[in-house]
């Protein structure tokens, strides 16, 4: 689990690198593992920028345990945390230019054909008013946050 100065500084690293890439003319641009508390602050610091976030979801609390419990790479595995975690995001809106997938019962190929056809046919706002939800409706892997 991360601190708050851990994840700050993986934070603002990704923010630079996708500014960088969006320079130079990179398209979909591909950034994970993003603390769910920060995605709230994406609208904020991409405003004016061509971009979409996709979120992943499960309906299937089951399907989500059994992956956990069958990853090759020793990865978290914890169904109490995900559990929560997944309350969560099933509840929370979707964000200024996030669309959501559920992946209950679909195959990697299956998602991967669902996000590259909301990749190519979700146009993106560019200028938007926009609050940012209590903190209370994301989940956050930093202890601090109290979001646990």
């Amino acid at each position: 689990m991360t601190g708050e100065l851990e994840e700050l500084t993986c934070w603002e690293n990704q923010v630079a690198m996708l500014r960088c890439f969006h320079k130079l003319g990179y398209k979909n641009i591909i950034a994970a593992d993003i603390d769910d508390l920060r995605t709230a602050d994406i609208p904020v610091v991409f405003k004016g920028t061509d971009f979409i976030t996709i979120k992943l979801v499960s309906s299937d609390l089951h399907q989500i345990q059994e992956q956990m419990r069958n990853r090759p790479n020793n990865g978290l595995i914890d169904f109490e945390l995900q559990e929560k975690m997944n309350e969560k995001n099933l509840k929370r809106s979707p964000l200024i230019n996030e669309v959501e997938i559920d992946v209950a019962g679909k195959s990697i190929e299956e998602v991967l054909k669902q996000a590259i056809n909301l990749i190519e046919t979700t146009p993106a706002l560019l200028d938007y008013e926009y609050t940012k939800p209590p903190k209370e409706m994301f989940y956050s892997w930093v202890f601090a946050n109290g979001l646990r």
